[in-house]
């Protein structure tokens, strides 16, 4: 009987060396790479990044926000790389110069067909579990926009909306975005 073969467990430093414009994310030890996104992807995640920059500068509000391609080290640990499509972080202690260094207090991820499963399940998890008060899965292909808030309770809420409906950002007091203008 043969030993099993064990699976590498990669790290951060193994993302860092990948060949220059290659994008992948790291979850738990593991590599999934990134496709290009496409250019209703970056239409969405252009706009959403505009209304909510423009809402926390109108505000003059403590947190910032980030759009993809930025760092996020979910669990400061090294075994743990992700880059959110929009981060909005409200702990500027947070943020360094590569990133930033634990939870989010909001991502939005926009899927595309090739991150279904990493958006719906796998980034699901590891964003509640990492600390990540507010989740958004913003799915063009469905036309929905799924909202998981996990602060508050013990399960957390999830909301779904069309792309005709306005959304109402949990971590905000009165953050409204109607994605049929969008």
């Amino acid at each position: 009987m043969s030993p099993l073969a064990q699976e590498k467990v990669f790290t951060i430093d193994d993302i860092y060396s990948l060949p220059e414009g290659t994008r992948a994310e790291l979850i738990d030890g593991q590599i999934y790479y990134m496709a290009p996104p496409t250019r209703i992807h970056q239409k969405i995640s252009g706009a959403l990044y505009s209304i909510i920059y423009q809402y926390i500068q109108s505000h003059k509000g403590n947190c910032e926000v980030y759009a993809a391609p930025f760092a996020v080290f979910l669990n400061k640990d090294t075994q743990n790389y992700v880059e959110p499509d929009i981060s909005v972080i409200c702990d500027t202690n947070k943020l360094n110069d590569k990133g930033c260094s634990g939870a989010p207090d909001w991502i939005i991820e926009i899927v595309s067909p090739s991150s279904i499963q990493m958006d719906y399940m796998l980034k699901l998890f590891r964003y509640r579990r990492a600390g990540v008060r507010e989740y958004w899965i913003v799915d063009p292909l469905k036309n929905r926009i799924f909202v998981y808030y996990f602060e508050g309770t013990d399960e957390g809420t999830i909301s779904e909306y069309s792309f005709s409906d306005t959304v109402k950002a949990q971590i905000y007091d009165d953050l409204e975005i109607n994605f049929s203008e969008i």
